[in-house]
């Protein structure tokens, strides 16, 4: 029940977030499975996750990881 509300509302964190901390729609199909699987406990903290998933590289799958290369924020 949990996920129910979380991942909705981590879209809706991603529509409002600065740009600067907004994800492309590219990144967030490619990472969203990975946010669910290693950072559900940051969610709906959009910086959070994004840091989460930043610690966690070398766990993501090849799409998400793929989206942290080359991006220095």
């Amino acid at each position: 029940m949990r996920y129910l509300f979380s991942i909705p509302m981590l879209f809706v964190i991603l529509a409002a977030a600065p740009a600067h901390a907004q994800g492309t729609d590219a990144q967030r199909a490619a990472c969203e499975r990975d946010a669910e699987r290693l950072c559900s406990s940051a969610i709906p903290d959009v910086i959070a996750v994004e840091n989460c998933l930043r610690g966690n590289v070398k766990s993501l799958s090849p799409a998400c990881r793929k989206q942290f290369k080359g991006k220095g924020r």
